[in-house]
């Protein structure tokens, strides 16, 4: 068996991999940072080198 311990972050258009020791959940789902969490309230992205979510 193998224990899954990376996922994509649950926000559809982010394209980080999350390491669910250190990702932050909400809602059973894991995310790179607030900002997709909550779901880009500013329209800010997650700020991590080549990745272009913000929505």
């Amino acid at each position: 068996m193998t224990t899954v311990t990376q996922m994509k972050c649950a926000c559809d258009s982010c394209l980080c991999v999350v390491d669910l020791s250190s990702a932050l959940q909400k809602d059973g789902k894991p995310y790179c940072s607030e900002a997709c969490a909550n779901g880009h309230p500013n329209g800010s992205g997650c700020g991590h080198t080549g990745c272009e979510c913000h929505h």
